[in-house]
């Protein structure tokens, strides 16, 4: 099997049945949910981490909690765009739906769907999944690598990716260029970079102060 998941939110047993015997034919794996409120149970615990790529089919009408109720919990939890969401929507749904892919869904599939556009769909979904996976990662390493700078290596690296000459960097922190030297060298070091220009493209869109 695939190396990700597809969650299934739908009320009709039938419905569920048929999505995971398709999934299971293009080897994606499934998690079956009958209500919005039990899919909500699991996404709203603390333990709820993306791990993999994964997406979400979502009946947009359910007896219970809607579709719509819960694509709002998920947005409120922070789970989009990791856990992209494709509405199942009946033709009566479509305006509806094509408002929350405005505000965010990835697509709708109307009922009855193709089995092709709609497996194209979840992998689309699945690989923007892992693309904000990917991201995630590195921004978490990224903030590992900062963390573990001094507080005047980050002095450094502020001025440094200013573009500030060692003399002027030393300068401005009243320390002597060999410091400033030594000091740039280890943040080289810890951010695995090779150059000024270099640490400057890594950090671009970051706070580092």
């Amino acid at each position: 099997m695939t190396p990700a998941t597809v969650y299934v939110v739908d009320d009709d047993a039938s419905v569920r049945d048929a999505l995971a015997w398709l999934l299971r034919s293009r080897r994606l794996m499934s998690e079956l949910f009958d209500s919005a409120e039990s899919f909500d149970e699991v996404v709203s615990s603390p333990d709820f981490v993306i791990r993999e790529p994964s997406c979400v089919l979502l009946d947009m009408r359910m007896g219970g909690m809607s579709g719509l109720v819960m694509f709002e919990k998920l947005i409120a939890y922070g789970l989009l765009p990791l856990l992209p969401v494709i509405f199942l929507t009946g033709h009566a749904d479509v305006p509806t739906a094509v408002d929350t892919v405005k505000r965010g869904a990835f697509d709708f599939c109307e009922k009855p769907f193709s089995d092709n556009a709609l497996v194209d769909r979840i992998e689309q979904a699945l690989a923007l999944s892992a693309t904000g996976l990917q991201a995630r990662s590195k921004t978490t390493g990224l903030q590992a690598r900062l963390q573990a700078l001094t507080e005047r290596e980050r002095d450094v690296m502020r001025l440094v990716v200013e573009g500030l000459p060692n003399k002027l960097v030393a300068d401005q922190l009243d320390i002597s260029v060999r410091t400033v030297e030594v000091h740039r060298a280890r943040v080289f070091d810890k951010m695995s970079v090779k150059s000024a220009v270099e640490l400057a493209n890594l950090l671009r869109g970051l706070d580092v102060h």
